[in-house]
């Protein structure tokens, strides 16, 4: 038989019903030892009169409103230590502290890595 062909006389594994008495993964406590979205802080590193800071801000605003995290703005102007090292790569996107990511903020990648 050819690799490509599949076999049509079996089920497809897929169209198997789940059984009752097997749990939900969506359903599964999170372990203690990984934060909740709620406990963890965004903060935007940039400047004013940033478009592409203005762009990170709307995303991280929506995405932070929704899980519960909190979120605030550090202005790397008024910041000696965060202009030395973030100048090159505002906005910068920290999650609790540590660098997440920078130039523009992928929504998807920050609500998974605000799960994690």
């Amino acid at each position: 038989m050819s690799p490509l062909l599949r076999r049509t006389d079996r089920p497809d594994p897929a169209d198997r019903p789940v059984p009752a008495d097997r749990p939900d993964p969506a359903d599964r406590p999170v372990p203690a030892d990984r934060p909740v979205p709620a406990d963890r802080t965004v903060t935007l590193v940039g400047k004013p009169g940033c478009h592409l800071c203005d762009q990170a801000r709307e995303v991280i605003r929506r995405v932070t409103g929704e899980l519960g995290a909190a979120f605030e703005e550090k202005d790397i102007t008024q910041d000696e230590e965060l202009y030395r090292l973030y100048w090159e790569q505002i906005p910068v996107t920290l999650i609790d502290g540590r660098q997440h990511d920078f130039w523009r903020v992928d929504e998807k990648r920050l609500r998974s890595a605000l799960a994690r």
